[in-house]
């Protein structure tokens, strides 16, 4: 991994000492310039879970990618920034089901920080060895921009407000939405190795059940909302206000792909 030409990337100048202001610059910038996108599935290139490949797709190649491979390779640029991470498994909630998807569904990252004292904190606290932990996620699409912190914290961004609710290693991560809270996914805080993923990899991408398998889409974060591209149709949102645009041809999501993201298909 070139750690320079990353930070480029998601247009970061320079890489500095771990701390919280610079995780959520991170994920922030990275939300902005990479996409989520399931362009290679079911048919165009087999993703495969190997951090150089994935590497080689999305920094030179500026391509985007879906959870495994953004947070994968998103681990691997906080670990050699100097960062303590771990992946995590998680459970996407299906609204439909009424119920969540196996284990390693979704891949979510939890970041240790060495814990920030106030003055006023007694000599025995300031050398105690404590951490603060986040969750962190730039692979799931339109939700929280900013890391919440373990075990029960709360954010609110342009996306909507998150909490993370659990105890004992088992955890959920919350939307409220018309004044409830709605389950996004649940997830448990077991260390996991990329690997562990590669099962539920291969079936997102050859199941026929898999939602990826239906549907091709693009989607990034914007500073004023969000554009998403699928099979037929780009949304543009930007604060309250959304704007639709629907087509039917090849051709035409091809055109939006470049123009918005600046991802290049042939017909």
């Amino acid at each position: 991994m070139n750690i320079q030409d990353y930070l480029t990337r998601i247009n970061i100048s320079e890489a500095r000492e771990p701390s919280i202001e610079f995780l959520a610059e991170l994920q922030l910038k990275h939300l902005y310039a990479i996409p989520f996108e399931d362009l290679d599935i079911p048919d165009r290139a087999r993703i495969v879970l190997d951090l150089e490949r994935i590497y080689n797709k999305i920094i030179p190649s500026k391509r985007g990618g879906f959870c495994y491979e953004l947070n994968g390779l998103f681990y691997w640029l906080l670990t050699n920034l100097g960062f303590h991470v771990d992946m995590l498994s998680a459970r996407v909630y299906n609204h439909d089901r009424k119920a969540v998807g196996p284990e390693f569904d979704h891949m979510t990252l939890l970041v240790h920080l060495p814990a920030r004292h106030n003055s006023s904190a007694s000599p025995q606290l300031l050398f105690a060895d404590i951490n603060e932990d986040y969750l962190v996620d730039v692979g799931f699409g339109d939700s929280f921009r900013k890391p919440i912190l373990m075990p029960n914290g709360t954010v609110s961004d342009l996306s909507g407000t998150y909490r993370i609710r659990g105890s004992k290693g088992n955890f959920a991560v919350e939307k409220l939405n018309k004044g409830l809270w709605e389950l996004q996914y649940s997830f448990t805080t077991v260390p996991r190795q990329l690997q562990d993923f590669a099962e539920m990899c291969d079936f997102q991408q050859d199941s026929p059940t898999s939602l990826f398998r239906t549907r091709m889409l693009c989607s990034k974060a914007t500073e004023t909302g969000r554009i998403t591209l699928s099979d037929n149709s780009l949304t543009i949102k930007k604060g309250k206000e959304k704007t639709k645009i629907e087509f039917n041809t090849r051709k035409d999501f091809n055109k939006y792909l470049y123009e918005y993201f600046e991802i290049k298909f042939e017909e």
